[in-house]
């Protein structure tokens, strides 16, 4: 049995969005009791509306006018619903809504991009990466609810307002949980992969226009946190009766003369500790984030939490070197342990990265080719972020020099 559709398009006025005394006017189409509405970009005094006729009430010319319009709009949505009966397409609110908006001609929609990207990309990018594009996923979801009180929409609809709009959105998303608002560069990275996804809807020939064409994105440059010599020294010399602060405390020691990150840390195995040139003991692996290889003499800092660890139950049961614990636990711990040794840094467990470009290796004149190698960096520029640091280190303490020397001349002077 042929289906039926019922169709019906009725005229309505949102009070809640009242300004100046004028409601905004949408025409409301209705298919078997589903319904969209599509703003007419209009406005009428509330008291000049007709609830039950759905149409402007009075005789002036300027309501005539209106009358005549709304009309008009009838008649173009009448043709588009006719339209996709006529081509035996299906017939939807959303598809009449677009065919008078004129994107019905994309059938690729931006939320099937994202899924494309995601499922496709899926053996290709690391965990920690995908992860992050859910994470944007999530907040594009968000915002198409909040912006256009819809679940998706058509490619052909992306354009510099769109991206500028969810831009905004992000800067002033107030979280529900404990986490802070974001940052410039957090709103930058979830800008950046709706760039990527939209680059790669370009390269597949499903837009024809890149909506990234005008709009440049503006990262802050950040400081790196790292930790002072004595800054160091003073958590090693720490002994916590705490047993889970005694171990991230070691875990971040490790980490600070290894140079590796949280991931690298807890995928090290007994087999990545190997016998190298001169004899030496080298930790021999690959970033789980760039799968580069990482090639690191052990120092002697190192090995002996190395030789603390590997015997641990739940490290012989796992095969690794330590004990697994979440990145979520471990950087919580160390705020605590930042506390206890009166350290005023944001201490997260990439610190200690930074701690071993700058501190460990570059500050006692290891050269910038050796540190970038044993990073895993691709690009020594990423290194010479670590070398600038330590360039204005030797700049302030210089600078102290300096004073303290003028000092001695001036009370020279004094005493002659």
């Amino acid at each position: 049995m042929k289906k039926i559709n019922t169709f019906g398009i009725q005229f309505v006025i949102r009070k809640h969005r009242i300004k100046d005394d004028k409601a905004p006017i949408y025409a409301r189409v209705t298919v078997n009791r589903e319904r969209a509405e599509i703003s007419i970009k209009k406005r009428i005094h509330v008291d000049n509306w007709n609830n039950g006729r759905g149409m402007a009430k009075g005789k002036s010319p300027e309501i005539s006018k209106l009358n005549s319009y709304l009309e008009q709009i009838r008649s173009q949505l009448t043709e588009c619903y006719q339209e996709l009966v006529i081509n035996k397409e299906v017939v939807s609110p959303e598809a009449i809504k677009n065919k008078f908006l004129g994107v019905e001609d994309s059938g690729e929609t931006l939320k099937g991009l994202v899924d494309y990207h995601n499922t496709g990309m899926d053996s290709n990018l690391r965990w920690g990466t995908l992860k992050n594009y859910k994470t944007t996923e999530k907040y594009i979801e968000k915002f198409l609810k909040q912006k256009f009180k819809r679940n998706d929409i058509f490619l052909v609809e992306l354009n510099y307002k769109f991206i500028t709009d969810f831009e905004h959105f992000l800067r002033k998303y107030q979280p529900e949980d404990h986490h802070l608002p974001m940052g410039n560069n957090t709103v930058m990275k979830h800008i950046e992969r709706l760039r990527k996804m939209t680059n790669l809807a370009v390269r597949l020939g499903w837009l024809d226009k890149d909506p990234f064409v005008a709009y440049r994105l503006s990262f802050k440059r950040v400081e790196r946190e790292f930790l002072t010599q004595l800054e160091l020294d003073t958590i090693k010399k720490k002994q916590f009766k705490i047993e889970r602060l005694q171990y991230v405390k070691d875990l971040f020691v490790f980490a600070c003369y290894t140079g590796l990150s949280y991931i690298d840390v807890m995928n090290l195995k007994p087999n990545n500790i190997r016998i190298g040139i001169n004899r030496m003991t080298w930790i021999i692996t690959q970033r789980e984030k760039t799968t580069t290889p990482v090639r690191i003499p052990l120092l002697s800092q190192a090995q002996v939490l190395i030789d603390k660890y590997k015997d641990h139950p739940r490290s012989v049961n796992k095969g690794t070197i330590f004990p697994n614990i979440s990145n979520q636990k471990l950087n919580s711990y160390l705020k605590e342990i930042a506390d206890v040794c009166e350290i005023d840094k944001n201490l997260t467990f990439h610190v200690a990265r930074h701690t071993f470009a700058t501190t460990v290796t570059l500050t006692n004149g290891v050269p910038i080719e050796s540190v970038s190698k044993m990073l895993g960096h691709t690009d020594l520029k990423t290194t010479q972020i670590y070398a600038k640091v330590v360039e204005k280190k030797i700049s302030d303490d210089m600078a102290i020099l300096e004073k303290k020397l003028s000092g001695k001349k001036s009370q020279k002077k004094k005493s002659k």
